[in-house]
């Protein structure tokens, strides 16, 4: 069965739910404010130049989940998902997911966004597989870490590979929708590369290399 291959922030969803939930944690007095939103904000604006350091961003976003137990953060992550996501998930995001999965492909979620963010999401999207950074947990608490490779730009690759052999899988007909320039090499290893609402850099290799480009949003 071919692979469906979605990114989240920015393509199923009209948000990036990384920064969304930095944004959440500050309204919720959840951190120190000013610093938090700060460092929020430029490493948004990191990301989005193409110039993020996946390591030190990754450290910053678990550091919240230290502060908290496990029964108070998934609390919190229950509200922000009602709050700050579902109003935001795509409808025709839903209708691409089911049209892949009505033609039995294996559709998954692929992102750079901590697996505590994404998972409710990526459930409610009525996806199973997701591969994101995953932020360690000892003795039923976070300790700030990540386990193995952030699955961020190449990152993407190599996590994705690793799920592939695991699972006897190839890329054979697959496809890739992103509206990232950060992805682009998993979009040139795809079969299908597809460009959503795409930002200036992807779009630009997009129409350079005839890719699909479309549009989820309302």
């Amino acid at each position: 069965m071919p692979l469906a291959i979605f990114d989240l922030d920015e393509t199923l969803i009209a948000t990036d739910s990384d920064h969304e939930w930095g944004e959440y944690v500050c309204d919720h007095g959840l951190v120190d404010v000013s610093e938090h939103r700060a460092k929020n904000d430029a490493f948004y604006e990191q990301y989005k130049a193409g110039e993020l350091n996946i390591d030190e961003y990754l450290a910053f976003s678990c550091s919240v989940l230290t502060r908290y137990t496990m029964e108070a953060l998934h609390r919190y992550r229950s509200d922000f998902v009602s709050e700050r996501i579902t109003p935001v998930m795509l409808d025709k995001a839903y209708d691409l997911i089911r049209s892949h999965q009505a033609r039995g492909d294996t559709v998954m979620v692929i992102t750079s966004t901590i697996e505590f963010v994404t998972r409710p999401i990526v459930d409610a999207f009525g996806i199973d597989i997701l591969i994101a950074p995953d932020p360690e947990i000892i003795d039923n608490r976070y300790t700030g870490n990540i386990v193995g490779v952030p699955s961020f730009a190449q990152g993407k690759v190599t996590r994705l590979e690793g799920w592939m052999s695991e699972n006897n899988q190839s890329l054979a007909g697959s496809y890739f929708y992103s509206d990232s320039h950060n992805d682009l090499p998993l979009l040139r290893l795809v079969d299908n590369p597809v460009a959503v609402d795409p930002d200036p850099q992807l779009r630009a290799e997009a129409q350079e290399k005839s890719w699909q480009i479309i549009s989820l949003r309302p």
